[in-house]
């Protein structure tokens, strides 16, 4: 049987689909996958065992500038491309107007989100056969549901399999050695955790003799990265990296603390044990789901807002900007670290608050 998966962006949604790839591949002896994905996350996604073929594509940059994608061809060779091969299952996981564009160039019968389950309803326009995902469900497992009720097996209730494999475990965080991942940068203001808290973690990390990485995208967060590790021994700044060179490094990596960012996403899926902090953002429909990942969730009257701007007029969280991570201090977010280390798993997707 041969499928192609239509998910192009973003970096979560794309490691959120990897699990329901391979409960097709065992579901379906001599399945073969082609992926649609966005030219950034290439390499991402053709490291599962099950994908034979990525067609990478570029729509962010070609709808900046569509005659200059026409002129040079890159249009054209992606479509073509796309429409080599005739598909058994066409499946647009994603939900949107551009992923059904896409679509409708493929060539076989076209499974996707129905126009109750979808992110843009009138994605469900272009779908051959639109199926119904409860949209209350956690990304990982709507993503599964979906490839299951498209090719025609149960879903499976086990924990989620990336198929991404590392060379070995990680190393226990409770003794010194252990390297150790911050994922600092986000895009809302609003998911930011204070910088002040990430020193004092740093600070905690340092003392107990392990080893922190600091990984940036831009200047801003090069900038708060080298702030947080002045003066820290073992606190080390990253160059900048690729995807595939940060993706390397994170299986090989023991642990993480990230902010509500695809590489939190990326961490849990490479197999580590660590923690993602939620204030504005709900971490039951998007909280990281690994095989020893943890959601911290702020209890604060608000949380969670979904803003990108905080109007919080209230007395609690003085000083803390954003607010709602006054209840997630580095004291409490430490514990949790130690803590879903010494589990050894946790399967579910948990969404716990901080505490004060």
């Amino acid at each position: 049987m041969r499928v192609l998966l239509i998910k192009t962006s973003s970096m979560g949604d794309v490691i959120h689909s990897l699990p329901a790839i391979t409960d097709a591949a065992r579901a379906i002896p001599g399945l073969r996958l082609d992926w649609v994905v966005e030219e950034g996350f290439a390499d991402l996604a053709g490291r599962h065992p099950a994908v034979e073929r990525v067609l990478p594509c570029a729509l962010r940059r070609w709808r900046r500038h569509p005659w200059r994608a026409r002129r040079s061809g890159e249009w054209a060779t992606f479509k073509n491309a796309l429409r080599e091969r005739e598909y058994d299952a066409v499946i647009d996981a994603q939900g949107l107007i551009k992923s059904a564009f896409i679509t409708r160039l493929a060539r076989g019968p076209k499974f996707g989100l129905d126009k109750a389950s979808a992110r843009e309803p009138w994605s469900a326009l272009a779908l051959d056969r639109p199926l119904p995902v409860p949209r209350d469900g956690h990304a990982v497992t709507r993503v599964r549901q979906l490839f299951a009720a498209a090719l025609g097996y149960t879903a499976p209730d086990s924990a989620p399999d990336y198929g991404l494999r590392r060379t070995r475990a990680p190393r226990p965080l409770a003794g010194p050695g252990a390297e150790l991942v911050f994922c600092h940068g986000t895009t809302w203001p609003t998911k930011h955790y204070p910088e002040a808290y990430w020193r004092a973690l740093a600070e905690r990390a340092a003392g107990a003799g392990q080893r922190v990485w600091l990984p940036w995208g831009n200047d801003t967060e090069r900038a708060r990265a080298e702030r947080i590790a002045q003066g820290l021994a073992g606190v080390e700044v990253l160059p900048r990296l690729s995807l595939s060179t940060l993706t390397d490094r994170m299986l090989a990596w023991d642990g993480f603390v990230a902010v509500d960012t695809g590489l939190a996403h990326l961490a849990a899926a490479a197999g580590l044990p660590g923690v993602a902090l939620y204030g504005p953002t709900d971490p039951r429909l998007t909280g990281v789901w690994g095989p020893r990942a943890r959601s911290l969730a702020a209890e604060f009257p608000c949380a969670p807002c979904v803003q990108e701007k905080c109007t919080y007029q209230g007395n609690l969280g003085q000083g803390v900007n954003p607010p709602c991570f006054s209840s997630l201090k580095p004291h409490r977010v430490w514990q949790a670290l130690m803590e879903v280390t010494a589990d050894g798993a946790a399967d579910r997707v948990p969404a716990t608050g901080g505490g004060r």
